[in-house]
């Protein structure tokens, strides 16, 4: 009697030796080279370059990996690798070329990165490049007069580099600056600008000037400087039991947490964490910043107003015989007439226009290069978010909002994020000093 799966035992054998002789094709005879995908610039070779290289092949796997270096028909083997295992279809590495420690001089040479499979017909993909070998660091150029800065104001750093650079900046305290670039004469001028701390001493305040050529190659640069000393001025502020009644409610119903606790429990709230958010979220707004520069000359004050308080003035808020907090003013204040009118300070575009907590109805605008400038307590605002705008130009009107208990401008300049004094703004000579003459070395 015949087998009843006869039929079906020769169509699976057939299948099989059909699967058999597929992966066989796939995986020995196949003719498909290898693909080699390097990432970055590799024409230029610096002193301790990092090479990135991803090798792949989707059929019979990879088998052998290489890189090399010649210059001078000398060949120097900077990466190896045999695959004895089947069916490796991916693999990425990294490779740190260090020419010095291999005999390769500056100059001109070949590299030439191959891959090979495990197919019997040993397919071979090769990928050669020129490259320039350039071991030498960039020179930073520095004016010898060492730099002076104030505590809690702008400092500027101005140098030049000997060749073309890829990452120019400071390091101020390990925190990274980049620099920018501005053509003096037949030069370019890199430089940056960097809020100088409150309370920095040349104890405390680091710096160095940093610079990376194309070819990866790094130098540093300590540069000479002066911290001017500042007495900032203390004061006590006392709160009237009519402002913490009269104010405090519009921050209760805006804050739900804070509904059912007393005026002066909701002023510590308010000038402890709510000052400290609001300035995180102003932080926040000014770290995308044009890369142009946008501002032309001093800076304007208000017109016709009198100085109320200080940028550094340490306050303490009294209440009933009580301390009800600190804080530190990061801005000036000024005041003339009610509702005057407010003008930007200079040329730039507007960022944020809208109300902010303590500072109430609030304009914040970018001059460029991480410079911005704020207008605070605003009774209205005249414009938009991203609308440009010209020095002189009115942007809104004096007020009260906010946590301000008089109708007043709260004035504050900004680098990188972080309050800078705006006095020296406002002096021409500060900004020729620190611009002009900087520039010209």
């Amino acid at each position: 009697m015949k087998n009843p799966y006869r039929y079906l035992i020769i169509a699976g054998a057939f299948a099989l030796s059909g699967l058999f002789c597929w992966l066989f094709f796939f995986n020995y005879l196949e003719t498909e080279k290898p693909q080699i995908t390097p990432a970055g610039n590799l024409a230029l070779i610096g002193i301790n370059k990092k090479i990135e290289i991803e090798f792949s092949d989707q059929k019979s796997g990879l088998a052998v990996l290489r890189a090399e270096i010649t210059q001078n028909e000398k060949v120097q083997v900077i990466f190896a690798e045999k695959i004895s295992t089947r069916g490796i279809r991916k693999k990425s590495v990294i490779v740190i070329v260090k020419p010095r420690e291999i005999s390769l001089e500056d100059g001109p040479a070949r590299l030439s990165i191959s891959a090979r499979d495990h197919s019997l017909f040993r397919n071979t993909r090769i990928y050669e490049q020129e490259v320039i070998i350039d071991t030498q660091p960039p020179q930073i150029i520095h004016h010898e007069e060492p730099d002076y800065f104030a505590q809690g104001g702008t400092g500027v750093i101005a140098y030049r580099v000997s060749k073309p650079v890829e990452e120019a900046g400071i390091y101020h305290n390990d925190i990274f600056l980049p620099s920018h670039k501005a053509k003096v004469g037949q030069n370019t001028v890199y430089y940056t600008m960097l809020a100088v701390p409150l309370y920095a001493t040349k104890d405390n305040f680091r710096l160095h000037i940093y610079a990376r050529d194309e070819a990866g190659n790094e130098t540093t640069v300590i540069p000479a400087f002066f911290i001017q000393e500042r007495i900032f001025r203390g004061d006590s502020v006392s709160l009237s039991e009519t402002f913490l009644k009269t104010r405090m409610p519009e921050f209760q119903s805006a804050f739900p947490q804070l509904q059912g606790k007393s005026p002066a429990d909701t002023f510590a709230f308010i000038n402890s964490q709510l000052r400290a958010d609001n300035d995180r979220q102003i932080q926040d707004i000014c770290r995308k910043s044009s890369d142009k520069k946008l501002w032309d000359g001093t800076f304007l004050r208000m017109r016709g107003a009198a100085i109320m308080a200080r940028f550094g003035d340490r306050r303490a808020y009294l209440a009933a015989g009580k301390t009800l907090g600190n804080s530190i003013h990061l801005g000036v204040d000024l005041a003339s007439t009610a509702n005057a009118p407010i003008e930007a300070a200079n040329n730039g575009v507007v960022v944020f226009a809208q109300e902010l907590g303590i500072y109430g109805n609030t304009v914040i605008i970018d001059h460029g290069q991480g410079l911005f400038s704020l207008y605070a307590h605003l009774s209205s605002i005249l414009v938009k978010k991203d609308q440009s705008v010209k020095k002189e130009q009115i942007i809104g009107h004096s007020g009260l909002t906010g946590l301000a208990g008089g109708d007043h401008l709260h004035f504050s300049m900004l680098v990188g994020g972080n309050f800078v004094n705006p006095f020296e703004w406002w002096d021409h000579r500060w900004i020729e000093n620190n611009f002009q003459k900087k520039m010209h070395f």
